[in-house]
């Protein structure tokens, strides 16, 4: 490596570090705002907000990456062009698309690395994210006492205080209702003040109550445990009691992880690909199914019908049938084959088209085929065949649309894990040219161009995913539309690089206007007048 490569790689690596970060804090940042009223008030530990906060921090590497990209490289290129070292480059005979090579070489080793990341580590973080973002929506609130009001938190538990001291600790007139015996409000403790504080690591409550009473109504029984009609009242007093109380409702509980593992975020490339295939079977079992009871919706009209079955369900067919044929032999039981989608049965009926002129019970339709004679059962028959038969079809367009974009859905997860990979090469063609051309450092202007191009790039990528998953334009169109404009860009941006354009200097723009004004007065100067 030439030294001029050492130097401007060096260039690049600091601002690239920085930006970087500085990118994931503040999509960590934005991100989090969205959850902060499920996180709030529910007494999560340090360990528990830190593990959140990784895993989001590591889901956003997708959008980080390229964003850091674009900004250092613009940040790198603006400060050479500005203290006039892409200059002293230029004079020593190197080009600017050779003093990109080191950089460019460094980007393409960033976009495998993003590859790694989208598609091994991103997948098991947002697992890992929204497993517990759901476990901490589920958690209840923490232990909250307010003055003067009921705290229902504690199952059949309600507790009110009067005042709550400033240490936390100290009470003042506590009122206990115990609804645990599922009787009403027939249990209650009441203290002239207490302390209340947890115990064996939080997971209990101990109330210490000082000068009081304990009041419980209820009814008596005999010897076999039976109820009685007498009811009982009892009053005790005490000086100083303790009361205990499970906390474990307010733990937080996890979930297993595997009902979110379905999740088309939480799949790489290759557990995609299975998916893809197992949900395209899903159309051919659908479609395989329909051909098999054609015949018992129209089985007079399409009893000699030719429809013959595609070469893509014969396969099917093959397939599924040698898969069950083995299945079969291994459990040494032979069952008959049915088809996968069972679209019941119905009357039979002469004829599915009936005459609107039909009206009487008992009528002639004649044709020049044949002629039938119908009864009004027979017309009852016939019409609620029909509507079977189209209620089913409706049935299976929804079922096969719904397939369908379940198919759709895991397709473009798949293609956006290689276009957000990709999305660092066209970043860097954009970023490197641009900051030659400004020859402006810092964090002014580029952090202002950076943020153009990367709501461009959302722009876009939004409204390709959208485009795609309506069908409204093919897969890879909607997919790969925003990385290929912003490379048309970048290449835009490094002709008028290499020409040493001044798109952004006053000056460029003035004489471009005079230019202008000059040959629109030299046009109507040539003109003869009109007289």
């Amino acid at each position: 490596m030439k030294k001029i490569d050492k130097l401007i790689l060096s260039s690049f690596i600091g601002p690239f570090v920085l930006t970087f970060l500085v990118v994931v804090f503040i999509l960590l940042l934005q991100n989090m705002l969205k959850y902060f009223d499920d996180i709030i008030g529910k007494d999560l530990g340090w360990d528990v907000l830190g593990t959140l906060l990784f895993y989001f921090a590591v889901s956003m590497t997708p959008l980080a990456l390229p964003l850091a990209v674009l900004m250092s490289s613009l940040i790198t290129y603006g400060n050479l062009g500005e203290h006039f070292e892409l200059t002293a480059v230029k004079s020593l005979g190197i080009s600017l698309v050779r003093s990109l090579v080191p950089i460019f070489v460094f980007t393409l080793m960033i976009t495998y690395v993003a590859f790694l990341a989208n598609n091994y580590m991103v997948p098991k973080a947002a697992l890992e994210t929204y497993s517990l973002l759901y476990d901490i929506k589920q958690k209840k609130p923490g232990l909250d006492l307010r003055e003067g009001a009921f705290y229902n938190g504690i199952p059949d538990i309600s507790i009110k205080v009067s005042k709550k001291y400033p240490d936390g600790i100290t009470l003042k007139d506590v009122v206990i209702y115990d609804h645990r015996g599922r009787a009403g409000n027939k249990e209650v403790t009441i203290a002239d003040s207490g302390k209340m504080y947890t115990i064996f690591n939080e997971q209990y409550l101990k109330l210490e109550l000082y000068r009081g009473y304990n009041y419980n109504e209820g009814g008596s029984a005999d010897m076999s445990g039976r109820p009685a009609q007498n009811e009982t009242f009892s009053k005790t007093k005490f000086d100083k009691t303790d009361v205990v109380f499970d906390l474990s409702s307010f733990g937080l509980i996890r979930t297993d992880k595997k009902w979110f593992a379905s999740n088309r975020i939480m799949r790489n490339m290759s557990e995609l690909i299975l998916d893809m295939d197992s949900t395209h079977r899903e159309v051919q079992a659908l479609q395989l199914g329909l051909f098999n009871t054609q015949k018992s919706f129209f089985n007079f009209h399409f009893k000699k019908d030719s429809l013959r079955l595609s070469n893509e369900l014969k396969t099917y067919r093959h397939y599924r049938d040698s898969a069950l044929l083995a299945k079969s032999k291994k459990d040494t039981t032979v069952k008959k084959l049915t088809p996968q989608v069972q679209w019941g049965t119905s009357n039979q009926i002469q004829r599915i088209f009936i005459p609107p002129q039909l009206t009487e019970k008992d009528s002639t339709y004649s044709d020049s085929l044949y002629a039938v004679k119908f009864t009004g059962s027979e017309v009852a028959n016939a019409l609620s065949h029909a509507r079977i038969v189209k209620n089913q079809l409706e049935n299976f367009n929804a079922n096969t649309e719904s397939i369908k974009h379940e198919y759709r859905v895991f397709q473009i997860q798949w293609h956006k894990i290689m276009a957000n990979s990709i999305a660092c090469i066209a970043m860097f063609l954009i970023g490197a040219p641009l900051g030659a051309i400004i020859k402006k450092g810092g964090l002014g202007v580029p952090v202002l161009a950076s943020i153009l191009f990367f709501i461009i790039f959302y722009v876009l990528s939004l409204m390709g995913e959208k485009w795609a998953r309506a069908e409204t334009v093919p897969m890879v169109v909607g997919l790969w539309m925003s990385n290929a404009v912003l490379l048309l860009i970048g290449l835009l941006f490094l002709r008028q690089a290499r020409a040493d354009a001044r798109l952004f200097d006053a000056d460029f723009y003035n004489v471009v206007f005079d230019r202008i004004k000059q040959r629109w007065k030299n046009f109507f100067d040539t003109n003869p007048k009109l007289t």
